[in-house]
């Protein structure tokens, strides 16, 4: 089992708002490159999306509830298909979007029990929390040219200190997608 995180990032390192859902002043900065920069299968997540399971925190959740079970074309099918955990302590209800459930217990448990490879998507507090127990195994981050200032951070100031190895960097339309792992220890 390993623990890959996925974001749309920027250069100074930013994660929040790519979409604008957020309705920051910055929001929206990953899609005015374009739909074809952001759309379809650009973390080359492939069967990982087939064996895995896909794991979101409440926020994202809810905004992925309502685009995913509305599109059709192959990658949204595996997005809709895939089993989905929800890390949330407010949600009680997932049958907005097919195969979610909510994390039963602690996060952290859940993920150390859990025998497929877990996908988080966004997720930003979910991310950090794995971050602090040292347990994401890879990084998959689509960076965009774009530099913000301001917005919350993948890996914030005073964080643990983090060695990874970079398996591939690709271009990916206006972005980078470059994947991550964590160094042999």
């Amino acid at each position: 089992m390993s623990v890959i995180v996925i974001q749309f990032i920027t250069l100074d390192g930013i994660v929040s708002d790519p979409d604008g859902a957020g309705g920051t002043p910055t929001g929206g900065w990953a899609f005015r490159h374009g739909p074809g920069t952001a759309g379809g299968d650009k973390f080359r997540l492939g069967s990982t999306l087939d064996d895995g399971v896909l794991l979101l925190g409440r926020t994202t959740w809810e905004l992925f509830s309502r685009l995913w079970p509305t599109r059709d074309d192959p990658f949204s099918a595996r997005m809709n298909a895939v089993p989905k955990l929800v890390a949330t302590r407010s949600l009680t209800d997932t049958s907005a979007w097919g195969n979610s459930r909510i994390v039963d217990g602690d996060l952290v448990d859940a993920v150390k029990r859990e025998q497929r490879d877990v996908i988080v998507a966004g997720s930003l507090s979910v991310v950090h929390a794995l971050m602090a127990e040292d347990l994401v195994d890879e990084y998959r981050l689509l960076t965009f040219p774009t530099l913000l200032g301001t917005g919350e951070r993948l890996f914030p100031a005073g964080g643990p200190p983090a060695y990874l190895e970079c398996l591939s960097a690709e271009q990916a339309g206006a972005a980078l997608l470059a994947r991550y792992r964590r160094a042999a220890r």
